[in-house]
């Protein structure tokens, strides 16, 4: 018996994915699993929040998560945060949420899922198209650069080391399928 809490941006929450993104995915396997055995049950809720950064998160985490605690049940808290704290603002000349910031929410994110749960883990950051993204169409005011992704991506992984939490790398693996591939 467990609950898996997701927590993050638009990635997370499956925005402009006919399918509903990856956490919907996981949801669907897991259903179909809840229904064919009457002993497993997992239940997996989706919290993720367009536009939301670490910050954002940070706001919201500890409140979202004690509305689904359940007695007797596991607890398992994913993050998959950190592309939009990335996202670099050309009038302000800086990163969304600066990179030591951003190094700090990552360990308070960190902090409050071990008040409910030690398992807990990090989904690492993706790839953008950079042709689609410098600048972004909607709002030419605002980019998002692997260089910079690369940086906040290193950052999870470090604060992940440094707390023994999982971090699930997807950066680099996809990096080396494309190169594999081309």
């Amino acid at each position: 018996m467990a609950e898996i809490l997701i927590f993050g941006d638009s990635i997370a929450y499956g925005a402009w994915d006919r399918e509903g993104g990856w956490v919907q995915r996981l949801r669907k396997f897991l259903d179909e699993r809840n229904l064919a055995d009457p002993n497993f049950r997992c239940l997996v809720y989706n919290l993720g929040i367009s536009g939301n950064t670490s910050a954002d998160l940070l706001e919201r985490v500890e409140f979202e998560t004690e509305q689904r605690l359940k007695a007797g049940e596991e607890t398992i808290i994913i993050y998959a945060i950190g592309i939009n704290d990335s996202q670099f603002v050309h009038s302000k000349g800086e990163h969304n949420v600066p990179l030591d910031e951003f190094r700090e929410n990552i360990q308070k994110l960190i902090e409050l899922a071990r008040k409910y749960s030690s398992k807990i883990a990090f989904l690492g950051l993706t790839p953008v198209d950079e042709v689609k993204t410098t600048p972004l169409p909607r709002n030419p005011d605002k980019s998002y650069k692997n260089e910079y992704i690369e940086r906040y991506n290193k950052v999870i992984r470090k604060v992940c080391e440094e707390n023994e939490i999982y971090f699930i790398e997807i950066l680099e693996r996809l990096k080396a399928l494309i190169i594999k591939i081309c």
